[in-house]
C-alpha cells in the first residue's frame, strides 16, 4: 500500500500503462481526498466514542471481569478494583469510551484508508491488498481475544505466588494499563503471518528460506513468548507460543504457493 501512495503522488508507476478511463489526480486533489478521509474517520471515531460512553458501565464490567473473577477467589475484602485519585473518576471513563469508540469505528477507518490508497495500486496489488487487510484485522482480533481469555489464568497465577502473606488491592487505572499492554502485545504478535506473506511477496524471503531457519524462528517465538507473557511459570508462555508456532507453519505453507503479482 505504501507503493500505492507513492504512485498517487507520481501519477502512476514508472512505465505502467494508465488504466482505461482513469484520470490522474493533481496534488491539490490528493490533499482534498486526504482531508476528506481524515474528517470522516475522526467523525466516525467521535460518534462511536459517544455511543461507547453511553454503555461505559457495561464496557468497564467486561474489562474488569478477569480481575473480579480472581478477587472473588483470592480477596475476601474487595470485590472490585479501587481508584486512588479523584481525577481518575473522570479520566478512566473517558479512556474507556475512546478505546471502545476506536474499536467500533475501526471498520469505517479502515474502509476510508482503503478508498484513499486503492486508486494508486495496480490491479494485481488490489487483489492481494484486500485479503491482507482482512487477515490483519482477523488476526489482530484473535490475538486480543486470546489475551483477554487468558488474563484470569495469569492473575490467578500471580496471586498464588504471594499467597496469604499480603492482600491484593488492585488499582483500576494500573490494571487497565496492564490489560491493554498484554492485549496489544498479543494482537501485534499475531500479525506474524501477514508480515511473512508480505516479505515473501517482496521477494525478501521464501518458503525454503523459512524452512532452513525453522529452528531459529521457533526459538525466537518461544523466547518472545517468555518475555511478553506475565508470570514466572513455564506453562503460561505456551498459551502464546503454541498459536504463534502454528501460525508460522501455516505461513510457510502459504508462502510455498506461487504468489502472482
Amino acid at each position: 500500500m505504501a507503493l500505492g501512495i507513492l504512485r498517487r503522488g507520481r501519477g502512476g508507476a514508472p512505465g505502467a500503462r494508465p488504466v482505461a478511463g482513469e484520470r490522474r489526480m493533481t496534488t491539490v486533489e490528493h490533499l482534498q481526498e486526504l482531508r476528506r478521509v481524515l474528517i470522516v474517520s475522526v467523525s466516525a471515531w467521535a460518534l462511536a466514542t459517544v455511543v461507547a460512553a453511553v454503555f461505559n458501565h457495561v464496557l468497564l464490567s467486561v474489562l474488569e471481569y478477569p480481575l473480579t473473577s480472581v478477587l472473588a477467589t483470592h480477596n475476601h475484602l474487595l470485590s472490585k478494583p479501587i481508584i486512588t485519585s479523584p481525577t481518575e473518576l473522570i479520566t478512566i471513563p473517558i479512556k474507556v469510551a475512546m478505546a471502545g469508540g476506536l474499536v467500533l469505528s475501526l471498520p469505517v477507518i479502515v474502509w476510508q484508508l482503503w478508498t484513499f490508497v486503492s486508486p494508486g495500486l495496480l490491479p494485481a496489488e488490489r487483489r492481494f491488498a484486500l485479503p491482507v487487510i482482512l487477515s490483519s484485522l482477523v488476526l489482530f482480533a484473535g490475538g486480543a481475544y486470546l489475551a483477554y481469555f487468558l488474563m484470569p489464568v495469569w492473575l490467578n497465577l500471580l496471586s498464588s505466588i504471594i499467597g496469604s502473606n499480603a492482600v491484593y488491592f488492585p488499582d483500576l487505572n494500573q490494571y487497565l494499563s496492564f490489560l491493554t499492554l498484554v492485549i496489544v502485545a498479543f494482537a501485534v504478535t499475531f500479525e506474524l503471518p501477514v508480515v511473512i506473506v508480505l516479505l515473501a511477496m517482496l521477494g525478501i524471503i521464501s518458503s525454503a528460506w523459512l524452512r532452513r531457519r525453522r529452528k531459529v524462528v521457533w526459538f525466537a517465538i518461544i523466547l518472545g513468548a517468555e518475555l511478553i507473557t506475565p508470570g514466572v511459570d513455564p506453562v503460561t508462555p505456551l498459551f502464546l507460543a503454541v498459536p504463534l508456532l502454528a501460525l508460522f507453519e501455516l505461513s510457510v505453507l502459504v508462502v510455498a504457493k506461487p504468489l502472482r503479482r
